[in-house]
């Protein structure tokens, strides 16, 4: 039997759902002109004042909002409450250049951990459950989303945070956890720890599994799946707009429901800005309707996927989307980590090196791997193998500091990595994603 944490929400008709959307939106509009000085700006460049949005249909008219933006008004400029009534900051992570901070009320952090408990309950969750959660806890969203969530539900909520897994399966084996909160590659890597230690899925206590922060295929999801006795949920979430949760996984496993009461989605020709009819692949932009003290109006995700209004076997009417099937820009996800080849190259260029360079990211083992080739300058490529070893150390800790993840360097004769007459190919994904 299907279960909900909020029925009434979760299963509201499209009408009410729309009229939901209409009245918050037009609220977050007079918001944002009167709280957040950057917006009111923007509004006024396209020549719109708050009188000229009656509800979703205006939608279009309002301006984007991208990193770009979120990094120019970085710290304050997008707040919009006082600082006192602000309780929690959370950040991205790996982004260029600074991050982004985002800014919670304690009404923000309700409505986001309710938001994690309609994803918990849609895996079957209830206050019978032990829930693991190791995704990583501080300034990313992972760990304090589902935690909150977790505790929402009723679950005995285990909070490993990421990493030290021999502790985890320790855990998840003594105390019984029964839902695992992950990257799905830490899942595929804790189930096949668990394999090689002898354990067969009927010998492990979990259940369910709710991963997100970073692509997987429908066959790693089976391989999870097979590997750990457990049924896999996608959950889908960006620390600008609260965090995982902006969407999640029925038992359909079809697409992910997008909570429509807190966000409003589209999808957009990343080339144009142009809005898509429904079924068309885009970049999804989101509006966040409900979001007290760092509102989104419009915030393109450069993610891209498809939406869809379609009756669902669980009951539920929100509109879902597809797994992402890409970036509409350079920036890769490994290991959960945001990396553009920008940051790379402002990391070569301070040690001397030819901005000639190419990355390499595949999935091996069910983990993401790096690879950065770096073309030596002839000077370099003269000197001993004792000190391009020595130079390829530099870079890797250079890289890990800039990052916060490893990445193998590999240093290669000068002009060996292939030219492009277009534009540079510099990476090159081997994920099966």
């Amino acid at each position: 039997m299907e279960r909900y944490y909020q029925k009434e929400i979760e299963c509201a008709s499209r009408d009410q759902i729309r009229a939901w959307q209409d009245e918050r939106l037009v609220r977050q509009v007079h918001n944002v002109w009167d709280n957040v000085p950057y917006y009111r700006k923007k509004m006024e460049e396209k020549g719109l004042t708050p009188a000229d949005v009656k509800g979703v249909d205006d939608l279009h008219k309002l301006p984007f909002v991208s990193k770009d933006d979120l990094r120019e008004a970085y710290p304050y400029g997008l707040v919009a409450r006082p600082l006192r009534d602000c309780v929690r900051i959370q950040s991205t992570s790996g982004t260029t250049g600074k991050r982004v901070v985002a800014f919670y009320t304690q009404h923000d952090i309700d409505l986001w951990e309710d938001c994690c408990a309609r994803a918990i309950v849609a895996a079957g969750g209830t206050n019978e459950d032990v829930c693991q959660v190791s995704y990583g806890y501080g300034l990313f969203t992972g760990g304090p989303g589902l935690n909150g969530g977790s505790h929402k539900v009723g679950c005995l909520t285990i909070p490993a945070s990421s990493g030290n897994t021999e502790r985890q399966i320790m855990f998840i084996r003594d105390l019984s956890a029964t839902i695992l909160c992950c990257t799905p590659s830490y899942a595929a890597y804790l189930g096949e720890t668990m394999k090689e230690m002898g354990l067969t899925p009927d010998q492990i206590p979990l259940k369910a599994g709710i991963f997100g922060a970073e692509a997987w295929s429908e066959e790693m999801r089976q391989d999870i799946q097979r590997t750990l006795g457990i049924k896999a949920y996608d959950i889908y979430g960006l620390t600008e707009l609260s965090g995982p949760g902006v969407a999640f996984e029925c038992s359909a496993q079809t697409g992910m429901h997008i909570n429509e009461d807190h966000f409003i989605a589209e999808i957009i020709d990343p080339n144009t800005g142009e809005v898509l009819p429904e079924g068309s692949k885009g970049e999804l932009v989101f509006t966040s309707i409900t979001k007290e003290a760092f509102p989104l109006l419009r915030y393109r995700t450069r993610d891209i996927c498809v939406l869809r209004h379609e009756d669902c076997p669980c009951g539920r009417t929100h509109v879902k989307m597809s797994k992402p099937m890409g970036r509409s820009d350079d920036m890769l996800i490994v290991k959960g980590v945001n990396v553009f080849p920008s940051q790379i190259e402002t990391v070569l260029l301070g040690q001397s090196f030819a901005p000639n360079y190419q990355i390499i990211v595949d999935r091996v083992n069910n983990t993401d791997t790096m690879e950065v080739l770096v073309e030596m300058t002839p000077e370099m490529f003269s000197d001993q193998l004792s000190q391009v070893a020595e130079k390829e150390k530099q870079v890797v800790a250079a890289l890990k500091a800039m990052l916060g993840i490893y990445a193998k360097v590999r240093l290669v004769a000068p002009k060996s990595i292939q030219r492009s007459e277009g534009k540079a190919v510099r990476v090159i994904d081997k994920r099966k994603i």
